[in-house]
């Protein structure tokens, strides 16, 4: 599995990653493999990534590299309600606050965007990709601020990360985060904090009103994939190269949990209003042993 993301109402789990399937699972009730609703039809290839909308429990997007495809879906039907070809592979995708924008990154390390409305002639309003107006904006990440009037943007070749205010797209902070690359940001939900992660294996807390590192997480022993707040902000959990997550308090940076996983997670994700992580994997692949499986794992309390 490649990506797993909860709805705004913590009440769905979709996964995506191991063929042109997305499954979403109820899980209140079950999360074994049976249990899961599958959505087919939209991706040609593999899925890569899936994202809920904000602002509705049932609306959700997915989008494939190899078929270079954003598919738009509604869980409460089988068929996709929008394909959206693209030029270049998708590689993230994020919803603004509103569910009216998305920013989606490519694997060139380039940034687009998608709104949604109606153009032209058209009798219903649907997604399409945005005018830029020229600029170029790199990234390998991308993710709207709590407000939707900025943007924070990762690259894994930068050590810097960068703020855009949105829609002008113009670079009014950038501050240094990691040697080597930055490939992982969050924002605390109590909008105190940004988390950046990086290939050096920590994590950094910037204060968001001054801008300066006010505590840097070590606990991992391996290159950062992917960062979580809870929904509280007082936890933030890490998925890293290493097979497992960490937990750690975010007021302290004091290591709490080391979660074991069955491999390395590339992702990991607060369920909305629970103390309760998702995250998945694939295990790796053993000369003369068995094919790699696609996992799914939830850990926490609120289970």
């Amino acid at each position: 599995m490649n990506h797993i993301a909860w709805s705004c109402d913590g009440k769905k789990l979709g996964a995506v990653g191991i063929d042109k399937a997305v499954r979403v699972w109820s899980p209140e009730k079950n999360v074994d493999q049976r249990s899961a609703t599958g959505y087919t039809g939209g991706h040609s290839d593999d899925v890569d990534y899936i994202a809920w909308n904000p602002t509705h429990p049932d609306l959700f997007c997915t989008s494939s590299q190899k078929d270079r495809r954003i598919v738009f879906w509604d869980a409460r039907q089988s068929r996709h309600i929008q394909q959206l070809p693209l030029k270049h592979a998708p590689s993230q995708l994020n919803y603004s606050p509103d569910g009216k924008t998305i920013l989606y990154t490519t694997i060139n390390r380039q940034m687009y965007i998608l709104t949604y409305g109606k153009e032209g002639e058209e009798t219903k309003e649907q997604w399409h990709q945005a005018d830029m107006g020229g600029k170029v904006i790199s990234a390998s990440t991308a993710t709207f601020n709590h407000v939707g009037d900025g943007i924070v943007l990762t690259h894994q070749s930068e050590h810097l990360i960068r703020i855009l205010d949105y829609p002008g797209l113009n670079v009014i902070q950038s501050t240094p985060a990691h040697v080597g690359g930055c490939v992982a940001a969050a924002l605390d939900p109590r909008g105190r904090y940004l988390a950046s992660g990086g290939h050096d294996s920590i994590v950094n807390l910037f204060d968001v009103s001054e801008w300066i590192c006010v505590r840097t997480i070590t606990a991992c022993d391996n290159a950062i994939n992917a960062l979580s707040f809870s929904h509280d902000g007082e936890f933030i959990a890490i998925a890293s190269a290493g097979s497992y997550i960490d937990i750690c308090a975010v007021e302290t940076g004091i290591p709490l949990h080391r979660v074991p996983a069955l491999g390395p997670s590339p992702t990991v994700s607060w369920h909305p209003s629970k103390h309760v992580i998702a995250y998945c994997g694939q295990t790796k692949v053993r000369e003369g042993g068995p094919p790699p499986t696609a996992w799914i794992s939830l850990f926490g309390p609120g289970m």
